[in-house]
């Protein structure tokens, strides 16, 4: 039997996953101070799960939220300020100007709190892999573990590199905002590739039970309507029409038991209709530009795939001549994997096997499990079992997700 307090403890655990990040956005914009607002954030939401069993859960649950953190944020100010006086002038300016904003953030016409958060988390005074990570750890939520094994590297670095970007926008003052119209475009290459990376972690996740994350790949189509009705620009319609194709597929992706389905093997009937005409229409708007770059060129391959009734009626040949368009724009070890697997697709798993292994030989690519999975596949697909092992247990020894072991140890069972 539920009761209520455990319906306003649930409560309480949805508004995390679903609004944190943004509650969190708004404080930082309010206090403007990464430290304080997440202090703000944790005290707020400690105050939900003692008071809202007893007094109900808000209607506005986010609004509740940012006004406890603030009012939280305030009085531990006030605490500190017999340390330090201009804390407390810093509070009493907080508590006369400072009222909860959040009501434009559900319009669309107005850049949010997190798009804002997004600009600071990117600017170019920060070091490129300072700003991925803050963005990845403040925007996205997720842990300094995640993000190393996305860069590859160890949680410590991560840690050090969040810390010193942090401190950077403190002492140097960097605005809290979306930059002007005359800025925005030189700005816009590094937000784009972070809505991007947070979508890919919502599309597929790094670690965890689940092989998607519907909260991130939501937030990040989110981000990139908000961008979009900033700035018309091709590359923004093409990086919205991508992330819409991947989502279209979503509900396909993963069996009943949340095992793994690949795209050759996925139930076509389930695919978003609704989404992929949005996006297909986005990437022809994108092209007939012809200012587009490589998002565009990637969301015409993924609306290639969307045409495509059966798996076997997909055109290889046309995402091939793509992948090439694709790689002169941006050269790229993942690019040319992925062209290599379409190469095997169009003219025979001979021809793909000898290209990614050309790609793996340049050592990019040694720690990306897919790299080594296509390669095992390839290797199945001729007959060499004894090198589809090798590959696939390579594979295995580099996946941090459940659903992604049980698949390729699946692989590997097939072949005895």
């Amino acid at each position: 039997m539920t009761t209520d307090a455990d319906a306003a403890r649930q409560a309480v655990d949805a508004v995390y996953r679903a609004d944190s990040r943004r509650v969190l956005a708004t404080l930082i914009g309010l206090l403007g101070d990464f430290e304080r607002a997440e202090e703000a954030l944790h005290d707020a939401f400690a105050a939900a799960v003692q008071q809202w069993p007893q007094e109900g859960v808000p209607a506005s649950p986010r609004a509740w939220l940012v006004s406890t953190g603030r009012f939280k944020a305030i009085d531990a100010l006030r605490r500190r300020a017999r340390h330090e006086a201009s804390l407390a002038a810093f509070a009493d300016e907080l508590e006369r100007t400072l009222a909860a904003t959040i009501e434009a953030d559900d319009d669309p016409a107005v850049p949010d709190d997190r798009l804002r958060l997004i600009f600071t988390c990117c600017h170019p005074a920060l070091p490129a892999d300072a700003r991925m990570a803050l963005t990845l750890r403040e925007v996205c939520g997720l842990t300094t573990e995640e993000i190393a094994r996305a860069f590859l590297t160890t949680a410590p670095t991560i840690a050090q590199r969040i810390v010193r970007a942090k401190h950077k926008i403190r002492d140097a003052r960097i605005p809290y905002q979306v930059p002007s119209a005359a800025d925005l475009p030189e700005r816009l290459d590094n937000v784009l590739h972070v809505v991007y990376l947070m979508f890919n972690e919502g599309y597929s996740a790094t670690t965890g039970e689940s092989v998607t994350r519907a909260d991130l790949s939501g937030e990040a189509i989110r981000l990139g309507r908000l961008l979009l009705a900033l700035l018309p620009d091709p590359e923004i319609q093409g990086l919205l029409a991508l992330m819409l194709l991947h989502e279209s597929r979503r509900a396909a992706r993963a069996a009943v038991n949340g095992d793994v389905v690949l795209l050759d093997e996925q139930d076509r009937g389930r695919w978003d209709r609704v989404l992929i005409a949005e996006g297909t229409a986005l990437v022809e708007r994108a092209l007939t530009s012809r200012r587009f770059g490589p998002y565009a060129l990637q969301a015409a391959i993924a609306a290639v795939h969307a045409e495509a009734a059966t798996s076997a009626a997909t055109d290889w040949r046309q995402i091939t001549g793509l992948y090439d368009v694709l790689l002169r724009a941006e050269p790229s070890p993942v690019f040319a994997l992925n062209r290599a697997v379409a190469v095997a697709m169009w003219r025979g798993p001979a021809e793909g096997l000898v290209l990614v292994d050309a790609v793996l030989a340049r050592g990019e690519l040694d720690g990306y499990l897919w790299a080594h999975s296509a390669r095992a596949d390839l290797c199945r697909r001729l007959g060499q079992a004894d090198d589809a092992r090798a590959s696939y247990r390579r594979a295995l020894a580099l996946a941090r997700q459940d659903p992604e072991r049980r698949f390729l140890q699946a692989r590997l069972d097939q072949l005895g």
